[in-house]
């Protein structure tokens, strides 16, 4: 959902799970929220993060800690753009609102306390009701919005 909803809000994206089965669907629910949000589902193939993928990625945003942590250990170069979801929409918020660079981030990052699983995790809504899929793609829009409507500055 996050992929459709990040492309929908004009940011570029491509999704990959750490433990994906490769060319699977996304669930019907997945489905019906992202058309209830406006977001296109059609063409969605599954596909397993790997480090090429991980090595030519500017951002990295994961469900969970544990995503987080599988994908530093494939590309350890990522680590300082890699971000669960949660965490990284906590550290936008808590600079001002002006051009923001992955440096700015990671300065935050070194001041606000580290969260809990709690703060930081994604809730799976996978095999639950369509209104888990809701709330999850309610926190996801959320913070994509925050980062799509942030002004970006070159890092130099």
């Amino acid at each position: 959902m996050a992929e459709r909803l990040a492309r929908a809000g004009g940011l570029d994206a491509a999704s990959a799970g750490t433990h994906a089965v490769p060319d699977l669907d996304m669930p019907p629910a997945a489905k019906a929220v992202l058309l209830e949000l406006g977001a296109d589902p059609d063409g969605f193939a599954s596909r397993r993060v790997d480090a090429a993928l991980l090595a030519g990625a500017d951002l990295v945003l994961t469900a969970t800690r544990a995503e987080r942590a599988h994908c530093v250990t494939l590309a350890s170069a990522a680590a300082a753009r890699t971000f669960t979801l949660r965490q990284f929409g906590r550290y936008l918020e808590a600079l001002p609102p002006e051009p923001t660079t992955l440096r700015d981030i990671a300065q935050v990052r070194g001041r606000l306390q580290p969260g809990s699983p709690f703060d930081d995790d994604l809730p799976d809504p996978f095999g639950g009701p369509i209104d888990g899929f809701r709330v999850c793609a309610a926190t996801i829009a959320r913070i994509l919005t925050l980062l799509a409507d942030r002004p970006r500055r070159d890092p130099g």
